[in-house]
């Protein structure tokens, strides 16, 4: 009875092994996640709407602006942890990576993509936080999480061939989605160590304004893009800052802190079903059939990667 008791024990997870157990999520990271998923996929259906009325580096300063002010006010009454030489590096460069060139790439996809294939090339993001959280953080990839995420990329796949290649216009908008992509894992895997000490709230501020820092050059273009842009247009950039930016980079911050980065990010493959039915709804875009069985692929690859293993590592 002894052994088999023994053999029922998971054993312990040490850094680089696979993750044996995968508690369940808490019902508060759970709306966190929720909350960020579709304030995100809406933020492709805004930027499509905005961008004939503002430069992707207008845009982007226009949203970390808002962004940061929205953020700040988030901090007034809190205790300010300040950060050691290594974390303002990590802060630093996770401000200039995801809030800077992430945006300016996303916007500049845009111009020659639709929302919706957007939004499915750049979540090979998740791909690369996986691959570069079990190198660079030491989480490992479990099981589940590996099968997870290779099914939920077969889903984007899916989605995007669906397509058949419309809209891909000469291949500069595939190049500044990669570029996105790869702003948006690097910014991920250099966030997550700095919320062991720092807070949440402290780190999404710090970025935010950093990145809009990044972006100040683009200040002259902003303020021409906002007096011939429609009012409906400015409102749409304020959106941005408000809600994809402020609450959806808060309640991300707390998730991640909770949880694995690899695991996170895989959650973010529900953002291109997500903005396809957004397309649907606001601009009348129709998918196919093949692109809502591939939604639906996302979804439970979402799922799998969910799943709790037994057993040793």
């Amino acid at each position: 009875m002894k052994i088999a008791k023994q053999s029922a024990t998971p054993a312990p997870t040490r850094p680089g092994n696979l993750v044996s157990v995968r508690a369940a999520v808490p019902p508060l990271v759970l709306v966190a996640v929720i909350v960020t998923m579709l304030a995100w996929a809406s933020a492709f259906i805004v930027i499509r709407g905005v961008m004939p009325h503002f430069s992707p580096g207008a845009l982007a300063l226009a949203r970390l602006l808002v962004g940061s002010v929205l953020l700040g006010l988030l901090l007034v009454g809190r205790r300010w942890i300040h950060p050691t030489g290594r974390e303002w590096l990590l802060v630093g460069g996770f401000g200039v990576a995801w809030f800077g060139a992430y945006n300016i790439a996303l916007n500049a996809a845009e111009q020659t993509l639709d929302a919706g294939t957007t939004a499915m090339l750049v979540n090979i993001g998740p791909i690369l936080i996986a691959l570069g959280a079990a190198v660079f953080l030491r989480e490992g990839i479990s099981k589940w999480l590996a099968i997870g995420t290779g099914v939920a990329f077969f889903g984007v796949l899916l989605i995007w061939t669906s397509s058949g290649g419309v809209g891909l216009g000469d291949g500069g908008g595939v190049l500044w989605c990669l570029l996105a992509a790869i702003s948006y894992a690097g910014g991920v895997l250099m966030q997550k160590p700095a919320l062991r000490r720092l807070p949440a709230r402290q780190v999404t501020w710090m970025g935010c304004v950093i990145g809009m820092i990044a972006c100040l050059p683009f200040g002259g273009q902003l303020l021409a893009d906002v007096q011939n842009a429609p009012a409906i247009s400015v409102a749409g950039a304020i959106y941005l800052g408000a809600v994809p930016t402020a609450l959806a980079f808060s309640t991300w911050a707390y998730a991640l802190s909770k949880l694995p980065a690899a695991q996170l990010g895989v959650s973010t493959y529900v953002v291109p079903p997500l903005a396809i039915l957004l397309g649907f709804l606001v601009f009348g875009e129709v998918p196919t059939v093949v692109a809502a069985i591939g939604g639906g692929v996302c979804l439970v690859g979402v799922a799998l990667s969910r799943r709790r293993m037994r057993g040793s590592a």
